[in-house]
Parts: structure tokens; C-alpha cells; sequence
């Protein structure tokens, strides 16, 4: 039995937690850059599922590891090893130029993972377990991510908050120097805000904040949940900026749509963890790394990294040669397929309204921002449709 999208929709509203403002839309497949609803209706996808689908929906060669692992062995406990899992730690500190890996199953876990660590090497190193993280950030859902993240819509209802998080202004070295002191164990941010408005850092502060981490023995934390795995035009979006973090944290693009998160560390931040400190059930099993193995291959295979920052250059050009006539636009930014068009409007109108109109999935975020995060390998005929109809879209918003 196959359900319509209506009927979907009335059974999720009866049984699912109200967690979600869904889109009027329920999906039945996905192959590259294209999505079909129940009906049967296609649709440009520019989301790629908030960064996930970095290779595109379905791709063959990831869809065929998971198959293949899923006949041979799907999970096992951590207290034994399996190869996929090995190997994918071994590609991923190869890549990074970090030492140490843990596998969990999202974001959220991975940045648990890392204020675990951040924190017991606080502690080893007669320093407090407070971490400076970001305003307008975001880390997760969990108790502790949401007090990482810190917006007080998160917070409201979910009393006690996890305590030992403070928030510094984005790009503001000095204000995070002023709030340091034998407390402070650790600094969190996103090299590039996503659900803040695709914000990226800039790069002296980074630099400067590197150096300050170092001169007080705290632990630099980069959350790449979204801006990581090819994204940027960079495998992880740090690499723009010249700057290595003592811990990071995968997920989103890592596994191609299968649940996973990572997170890296140096020995040095590693070896604060001991037997017993952490741990996961599912987390790392064969199949989610088999997958993400595949997707790693596929992002080096069809050279993404360069199509990457290739099309969102192209993006940005497009958006700047049109702004004198759009008024409505305020910038552009963003580095690669990672980019925010920030409007002199709300932005979620133009997006769930007019550009779902034509057929053209995207997101809003920040309030005035219109966030696109196709799939790395999305064909220019595709992403100049995307830029049509956004245009279109604001047009007919007018």
C-alpha cells in the first residue's frame, strides 16, 4: 500500500512528535540533485537534506556499499573491531592531519564527544571545565549542545540547563580574552555559522585566536557538523583559514544520509580520554562507515572540491551581476556550495512559498536569510535553474 501525501500527513500529525513545521511535501525518491514526491512530481533539490546528501541523493557507488555491507555484516559491539570502521578512521585522520577518532551516530554526539574532551583535558591540565562558545551558534539539541548553543528559545521548559557555557560575540577576539580566566577550559565555534546565517569567520581571528588558545593551554574546538566534508571547496572548511583546531566535530556530509558523526582529535587533546570515559553503542558500526567510506571515494572520484568551490563562485557572481536590479538583496556569502543570500525581507516566505511554487527546494534561516546547500555534484543547468527561480521568487514576492 502506498500512501498520497495528504494521507501522510494526517497520520504524521496523529502519531509523530510535534517537533517539526513540515513543508506541504513528502518524498518517495531521490537520485542526484532531483527529488520525486508520492505523486510523482520532481523537484530541484537545493537542501541536500540541510548538507547531507553531499554527493546527491542515492549516489550508485554509496548506495552499492551499503548493500553490500548490509549482506555481510551490518553491526557488532565496540568491544570488537570491524574494518570499515578502522579504515574510515585511518582516511579520516589522513585527511585532517589529526590523530584520533570516535565514532557516533550525529552532530549532536559528536559535540558531546568533544566538550567530554575538551573538558578532561581541562582537568588533567589544572584548568576550569568552562567553555567560551559562540552567539548565534548552534551545536545540537541535546541538553548540553543546546546550552553550547545557548538561544534562550532552545532553553525555554527544559530546566536545569547544563551549566559551564559562556558566549562570546562571533569574530570578537577581545570579548572572548576578557571572559578567560583559570575557569575556562576551552573555545567552541563553527568556522562558518549555518543555522546562524552562513557567517563565516574571519580569517585574523582565527589566526589570533589560535595563538591565544595556544599562549593559555586552552582546547580549540571547530564544529564542521555542516561546513565540514567537502562543503566549503575545502574538505574541512578550517583549510580556508589556516588554522587547526585541537578537536572537531563531523557528521552531516560524513555518511551521505546514513547516521553518523565524528569527532577528531589531536594526541595531544586525545590522550586526556581514558578506558571508560566515553563510549557508544552503534556508533561506528560497518555499515555507516562502509557508506561513508564510498562517499569519501566519490567526493575524490568526481573531484568535488574543486566543482564545489567552482559553483558557488559562480553563484556569487550571478547574485552580485543582478543585485542593482533586486533591491531585495542584501549579500551574499558563504565559501563553495555553502551559501547564504541574506535578503532586506524574511526570507522563509520566498523559500517554502515561491521557490517550492516552481519546484525548487531550499531553506531558510536566520530570519532573512535564503540558505543554499545543493549536492556538490548538482549540473550547472540545475543550479542556474535554482537561481532563476529564486530570482523569480523574490520577484513575485514584490
Amino acid at each position: 500500500m502506498s500512501y498520497s501525501t495528504e494521507e501522510l500527513h494526517q497520520l504524521d500529525q496523529q502519531y509523530y512528535l510535534p517537533t517539526f513545521k513540515r513543508y506541504p511535501l513528502a518524498f518517495k525518491k531521490g537520485s542526484g540533485s532531483r527529488l520525486w514526491d508520492m505523486e510523482g512530481n520532481e523537484y530541484i533539490d537545493a537542501l541536500a537534506g540541510i548538507a547531507v546528501n553531499n554527493v546527491g541523493n542515492c549516489h550508485p557507488k554509496v548506495a552499492e556499499a551499503i548493500s553490500k555491507q548490509a549482506h555481510e555484516l551490518v553491526h557488532i559491539s565496540n568491544f570488537f573491531l570491524s574494518e570499515p570502521q578502522v579504515k574510515l578512521a585511518k582516511k579520516l585522520a589522513e585527511l585532517s592531519g589529526m590523530q584520533r577518532v570516535f565514532f557516533g551516530n550525529s552532530g549532536a554526539e559528536a559535540a558531546e564527544g568533544a566538550i567530554k574532551i575538551a573538558r578532561k583535558y581541562a582537568s588533567k591540565n589544572e584548568r576550569g571545565s568552562k567553555i567560551i562558545a559562540m552567539k548565534n551558534a548552534f551545536h545540537g539539541r541535546t541538553l548540553a549542545t543546546v546550552a553550547a548553543t545557548g538561544k534562550e528559545a532552545m532553553m525555554n521548559g527544559f530546566a536545569p540547563i547544563p551549566e559551564g557555557f559562556m558566549h562570546a560575540p562571533f569574530n570578537d577576539l577581545e570579548a572572548i580574552k576578557s571572559m578567560v580566566t583559570d575557569e575556562v577550559g576551552a573555545i567552541m565555534l563553527e568556522p562558518i555559522q549555518g543555522e546562524g546565517g552562513i557567517n563565516p569567520a574571519d580569517k585574523q581571528f582565527l589566526i589570533d585566536l589560535r595563538s591565544f588558545c595556544d599562549e593559555h593551554n586552552l582546547v580549540l574546538v571547530f564544529d564542521e557538523v555542516q561546513c565540514g566534508i567537502a562543503r566549503t571547496g575545502k574538505m574541512f572548511a578550517h583549510e580556508h583559514f589556516g588554522v587547526k583546531p585541537d578537536v572537531m566535530t563531523l557528521a552531516k556530509g560524513l555518511g551521505a544520509g546514513v547516521p553518523i558523526g565524528a569527532v577528531l582529535a589531536t594526541e595531544k587533546a586525545g590522550q586526556a580520554i581514558d578506558w571508560g570515559d566515553h563510549g557508544t553503542t552503534y556508533g561506528g558500526n560497518p555499515l555507516v562507515c562502509a557508506a561513508a567510506l564510498a562517499n569519501l571515494e566519490v567526493i575524490e572520484e568526481e573531484n568535488l572540491l574543486t566543482e564545489a568551490e567552482k559553483k558557488g563562485q559562480w553563484v556569487k557572481d550571478k547574485i552580485e551581476s543582478v543585485k542593482a536590479d533586486y533591491p531585495e538583496i542584501k549579500e551574499v556569502r558563504g565559501y563553495g556550495l555553502m551559501l547564504g543570500i541574506e535578503l532586506t525581507l524574511e526570507s522563509k516566505p520566498i523559500v517554502t512559498t515561491m521557490m517550492l511554487k516552481h519546484h525548487v527546494i531550499a531553506n531558510a534561516t536566520a530570519g532573512t536569510v535564503v540558505r543554499l546547500v545543493p549536492p556538490l555534484n548538482i549540473p550547472q543547468e540545475d543550479l542556474e535553474t535554482v537561481i532563476e527561480v529564486l530570482l523569480k521568487s523574490i520577484k513575485e514576492h514584490r
